[in-house]
């Protein structure tokens, strides 16, 4: 009996240069991004300069292969670095998280090495900004839906269509776009799936034919470059193809997986904004001749808020862990990234439940909490989307297929 109880019971514990790193970037953000945050969230100004110090920081190419500028890390500390910025600025953490996840972690992946030498090292430097272009107007969360087309012409393809809610929007410099790039008829004929007929492409700001819509007014991260990509007859070179024709909807999948640790980690750092400042305002505010820290009511709500934070935190360490490692993320990813955004959000509501009146003006920081963390139960998967991923991998383990 003793020896099928044995196991080795393994703890979560940041290395050194991990926790080291969460020191730097806090102090960084800390800085450089608290205050401002208010500032953009109000007149919705893109805050570039932020980016171009975390690219001084080389945290724009924190998990690129060095021989492109990159950093070379893990995706542990990226989750860190995420999460930090968050902690003071979730506009900042999704900008850099859309540059690295969405775009420039696709094409290290499946882009061929001329594909990287010539895009890897700007976007490593952070000399160009990338984005990524999936959703479109109509499709929402179904993603083989797409009306974008791709046209092969020979020596280039033709693009047309439009890309909608695209995270650094006008600000990027480089694009990673899904298209349709083998007509449905075709793809009918043959018995395929429309994914299947799904190709990515790598596109630049400034070619002929790319426009943008008007910026989106959010209710959250306000400051973020949100709008339409309109695509008009845009001549992209074959060579931009990013992996094979039809490998479009798999690299979307992939990115996607990657993303979810982004969320989740950024989701995570609204949260402990939410505990740093409930807390902090609890240990200070008086009521009924007493702190209000001592009232059992509002300790249980600091509790639960502090127990939820530690579970997403190892949850989400779990998902970037397995990726570092090679093994399968999907689930865990999903798993983490729909827990931590609804923890965002319950943590809002009780932050701004601790402050009351207070928590209800633009004085504190907790009505621009609960607007920022709306967005992570919908972006890059909504929560409903995270419960069909979890519940298909949890099937194939129960089925052991």
């Amino acid at each position: 009996m003793e020896k099928v109880l044995e196991k080795d019971i393994q703890t979560f514990k940041l290395t050194e240069d991990q926790e080291l790193l969460r020191k730097t970037i806090r102090d960084v953000a800390e800085e450089n991004f608290k205050e401002k945050a208010r500032e953009i969230d109000k007149t919705h100004r893109f805050p570039r300069e932020n980016f171009e110090l975390l690219s001084q920081l080389e945290m724009t190419g924190l998990t690129l292969p060095e021989k492109y500028g990159g950093g070379g890390m893990d995706y542990v500390s990226y989750s860190i670095v995420i999460e930090e910025i968050a902690r003071v600025c979730a506009t900042t953490s999704v900008i850099l998280a859309a540059h690295l996840s969405l775009c420039s972690i696709p094409i290290n992946i499946f882009g061929s090495d001329f594909i990287k030498e010539k895009y890897l090292k700007k976007l490593a430097k952070g000399e160009f900004l990338g984005a990524f272009c999936l959703s479109e107007p109509g499709n929402g969360s179904d993603a083989q839906a797409m009306l974008t087309k791709a046209e092969d012409k020979g020596d280039h393809y033709l693009l047309n269509g439009t890309k909608a809610w695209i995270t650094n929007g006008k600000e990027a410099e480089v694009y990673v776009v899904l298209a349709q790039s083998t007509p449905v008829e075709t793809l009918h004929a043959t018995s395929l799936p429309k994914h299947k007929g799904v190709s990515a492409f790598i596109i630049e700001k400034n070619i002929a034919g790319v426009s943008f819509g008007k910026l989106e007014d959010k209710l959250g991260i306000r400051a973020s470059s949100t709008c339409q990509v309109i695509l008009d007859n845009v001549k992209v070179p074959k060579e931009n193809l990013l992996g094979s024709t039809g490998e479009g909807f798999k690299i979307a999948m992939v990115t996607l997986d990657g993303g979810r640790i982004g969320i989740a980690s950024q989701a995570l750092g609204i949260a402990q904004a939410c505990f740093d400042l409930a807390s902090s305002y609890a240990k200070h505010r008086e009521a009924f001749g007493k702190k209000i820290s001592d009232f059992q009511a509002i300790q249980f709500m600091l509790t639960e808020m502090a127990t939820e934070i530690e579970v997403g935190r190892l949850l989400t360490y779990q998902a970037a862990n397995l990726h570092d490692t090679g093994e399968k993320f999907t689930k865990t990813a999903a798993e983490a990234k729909l827990f931590c955004s609804e923890l965002a959000s319950k943590a809002a509501n009780k932050a701004l439940q601790i402050l009351g009146g207070y928590g209800y003006t633009t004085e504190y920081d907790a009505e621009r909490f609960l607007r920022d963390a709306k967005i992570t139960e919908i972006y890059e998967g909504t929560s409903e989307i995270q419960r069909i991923v979890i519940a298909q991998n949890v099937i194939k383990e129960i089925v052991g297929t």
